[in-house]
């Protein structure tokens, strides 16, 4: 779970990039419910915005804080999007999906000026591949595409509910979380899993990333994306 003072630390501090007026995308994990929080604060003293949340549990608590929804249909580009990362490498490349909304995180995150990840100092690794990588499928596919996987190294699992059926995500997919150790390359890899029939999107969130802040002790840490 991390380090939550970390996460609150690094989730006060994004919230201060969210301007008047500003679209802003809603992540979903464990610290997005620190994000709801500061920001529904913000809005209480006058902030204006409009936000995207990335899933329906996110949709359902902002709502209850009263931030302001909207969605695709009235704004196609958000300004910022603030959401957690399960790894950051130091090329700022994450494994993201543990909150199994991965799909509708990266489609917010590409139609966004700027994402921001804020994570606990624990999400820092050298090397993805620690954290199992999620893999959205659809359940037709699943045995194929598991066992496609596996061919590439990793031990492959199907995501279970609590009641120990197989998850469902908002969009009616299944999640394989795939624990590969470590990945050598995950360009390469994100390309595999791109161009493999049956697979919806993966958590290897690649490029996207402009700035993360990360929480360590009292302190907010911020790296930047190299542009190129």
């Amino acid at each position: 779970m991390g380090d939550d003072n970390e996460k609150l630390l690094a989730a006060r501090a994004s919230v201060c990039l969210v301007r008047e007026g500003d679209i802003v995308g809603l992540g979903t994990g464990t610290t997005a419910v620190h994000i709801l929080q500061l920001l529904a604060e913000r809005i209480q003293s006058g902030l204006k915005i409009k936000a995207i949340p990335t899933s329906a549990k996110i949709r359902e608590l902002a709502a209850s804080l009263n931030i302001p929804l909207t969605t695709f249909n009235d704004f196609q580009q958000l300004d910022v999007t603030i959401d957690g990362a399960d790894e950051i490498d130091p090329e700022l490349r994450l494994i993201k999906g543990g909150g199994g909304a991965l799909l509708r995180e990266k489609i917010v995150a590409s139609a966004s000026k700027k994402l921001v990840i804020i994570a606990d100092s624990s999400k820092q690794v050298r090397q993805l591949g620690k954290f199992p990588l999620p893999v959205e499928i659809i359940a037709f596919a699943q045995p194929l595409v598991a066992t496609r996987i596996a061919a590439l190294g990793a031990s492959v699992m199907l995501r279970r509910d609590v009641q120990g059926n197989a998850f469902r995500t908002d969009e009616g997919h299944q999640l394989l979380d795939c624990s590969f150790g470590k990945i050598d390359d995950p360009c390469a890899l994100a390309r595999k899993l791109d161009e493999m029939p049956g697979v919806v999107e993966h958590g290897l969130f690649i490029g996207m990333a402009d700035l993360v802040m990360i929480g360590k002790g009292d302190q907010v840490i911020e790296l930047r994306r190299e542009k190129r």
